[in-house]
């Protein structure tokens, strides 16, 4: 059986931290709300605490190697019912990244070939019209990377690594690139010269880190396959989240040095409007690569990690104990084809809907954290981990917080908590049947 190694892991967790949102918040979100040097301070504050979360997860890598990462570890240690609720709270984490990256390649047709590509019109749900097109598309690139991990961790985790490479070069370059053609002194007016430092701003940013960064904690998904032990496994972490704070900084950068905070939002797509004035369509052409690896690269990432954390609740009797039969390549197809039919019901209900069920995937990443940091805290036995475990579990607590309270610049929109509500008592209803 295929075993990761230190490359293959970076790979992971950087595929999964950038996604299609890398590309399209810096014109819908950062520049207008937050600009350049709060959203970029709102990253870094954000990966770093962040960093302190992953310290948690370390001692549980250290003390849980079993598949399903967090699900286990709060099973293992505070019951069945804790352990549903952090299975219960990823599942929705894991399996809403897939189809909203699959979505991400509708939209990309659409820049490309405008809206005469979209064909079969079939409704609207909230305001977004679901096409035949749009079904056909998303349909066609689940069933796709269906087959890639049916097929073993060999072949998924080479896709991964080239998705990856691709990705983290052309960001890098095309920031050079961008940023030599553009007029900084329109920039500086723009961003710099007039900058006041917003709390608000910064908090904006920081609460949608745990969405942002919800992949950094596929590794303990894929614990069991790995080559190195589990310190080596944190450096590696720590260092993609790093990349991941650059990459979604730059790609920001990107937007802002050819648009405004009014412009960008009034853009249909700031970053790539911004690569296309000033280096051309050469220019664009590479940027589509580099958002054509980062949308395979968040399915994949993500795919691998809900296949076993469905395999791990099969385990332990929460799901069909067929989840948990491995084939001659060592994964779990039915867990697979099981995350990739639920996937496939995404494209019906529209990507508007999709974005909502998305937006609390931070409230329940988050809380998977905090169970996390409270199991480790219980493990350390350094005054330093303790310390650093205690942290993890205040920042966790923060950022449902931010996302919760109704005076928070963050707290989310009615329909995704009238969503979160319903998926939690959905989860009470099946948690009480399992038991009776």
């Amino acid at each position: 059986m295929k075993k990761l190694g230190y490359f293959d892991v970076f790979s992971l967790v950087i595929g999964s931290i950038i996604g299609w949102g890398s590309f399209t918040l810096p014109g819908k979100q950062f520049l207008s709300q937050s600009g350049i040097v709060n959203t970029t301070l709102g990253l870094f504050v954000g990966g770093a605490l962040v960093m302190i979360i992953q310290v948690s997860y370390h001692i549980m890598l250290k003390h849980n190697n079993e598949e399903g990462g967090e699900f286990s570890y709060a099973l293992n240690n505070l019951g069945r019912g804790h352990g549903f609720i952090v299975g219960w709270s990823l599942s929705l984490c894991y399996l809403s990244m897939i189809p909203l990256n699959a979505s991400a390649f509708v939209l990309l047709f659409k820049v490309l070939f405008g809206e005469k590509f979209s064909f079969g019109y079939l409704y609207s749900v909230a305001g977004y019209s679901v096409w035949i097109s749009d079904v056909i598309i998303m349909s066609f690139i689940i069933i796709l990377f269906m087959v890639v991990n049916i097929r073993g961790l060999h072949l998924s985790s080479l896709v991964q690594n080239i998705m990856s490479t691709l990705l983290v070069i052309i960001v890098f370059i095309l920031v050079v690139f961008v940023g030599y053609k553009s007029d900084i002194k329109v920039f500086e007016h723009n961003y710099l010269n007039n900058y006041t430092f917003s709390f608000g701003e910064v908090a904006s940013v920081i609460a949608i880190v745990p969405f942002l960064f919800v992949g950094f904690d596929v590794v303990p998904q894929v614990a069991k396959e790995l080559k190195f032990k589990p310190h080596k496994a944190t450096l590696i972490t720590f260092v993609s989240i790093i990349f991941g704070v650059l990459i979604y900084s730059l790609l920001n950068l990107i937007a802002g040095f050819s648009f405004s905070p009014t412009e960008a939002r009034s853009t249909d797509w700031a970053v790539a409007d911004s690569v296309i004035k000033t280096t051309g369509y050469v220019g664009f052409s590479f940027m589509l690569v580099a958002l054509w690896a980062a949308i395979n690269g968040g399915i994949n990432g993500f795919m691998i990690a809900s296949s076993k954390l469905i395999a791990s609740l099969s385990d332990n009797k929460i799901m069909d104990k067929k989840y948990n039969i491995k084939n001659r390549n060592g994964v779990y197809p039915y867990a697979i084809v099981f995350v990739s039919c639920i996937s496939l019901l995404a494209p019906w209900i529209g990507r508007e809907v999709i974005l909502y069920i998305v937006d609390i995937s931070s409230v329940l990443a988050a809380v998977a954290y905090g169970y996390v940091s409270y199991v480790s805290y219980t493990y350390s036995m350094k005054r330093l981990d303790k310390v650093l475990c205690f942290l993890s579990l205040i920042v966790s607590i923060g950022f449902i917080f931010l996302l919760l309270c109704p005076l928070s610049p963050a707290v989310l929109k009615l329909p995704s908590l009238i969503i979160l509500v319903v998926w939690t008592l959905v989860g009470y209803i099946i948690y009480k049947k399992k038991e009776l």
